[in-house]
């Protein structure tokens, strides 16, 4: 695997893709865009979507700092062990996103985000199998 794809490569990319992300649930917190399809289909509420927009928001601005950090372009050699634990960590989170996308009440998130969460699973565990 690391023969196939840099460390570099595979940090930005994720770091891309999550800011991509990061920018569309900001557009429907903004209610710029439906909600419909984010959250497996499941927010029912104005106050729903406050909420758990809120949560993707924090989720996603600390995954793409800890993609930072690991790749160093911030805290260069800092926090070595923390920023390991962390990025098996999120590759685990990114194997049970795709799980919970391929089964959404969604179609919507299961065509489009499914095959997206699963390159980051794969992208993180590059990362991850760094030293």
């Amino acid at each position: 695997m690391k023969k196939l794809i840099s460390i570099s490569l595979a940090s930005k990319l994720i770091i891309s893709i999550n800011s991509l992300a990061l920018l569309m649930h900001v557009l429907i917190l903004l209610k710029i865009m439906p909600y419909h399809f984010v959250w497996g289909g499941q927010l029912k509420s104005e106050s729903d979507v406050i909420v758990f927009e809120s949560i993707s928001i924090i989720v996603l601005t600390l995954f793409i700092s800890i993609i930072a950090v690991k790749a160093g372009y911030v805290f260069k050699g800092k926090f070595k062990r923390t920023v390991n634990v962390f990025t098996w960590v999120l590759f685990g989170l990114m194997v049970l996103n795709t799980i919970g996308n391929i089964v959404s009440s969604s179609g919507l998130e299961t065509m489009v985000m499914t095959p997206i969460t699963s390159l980051l699973a794969l992208l993180v565990f590059r990362l991850a199998i760094e030293k």
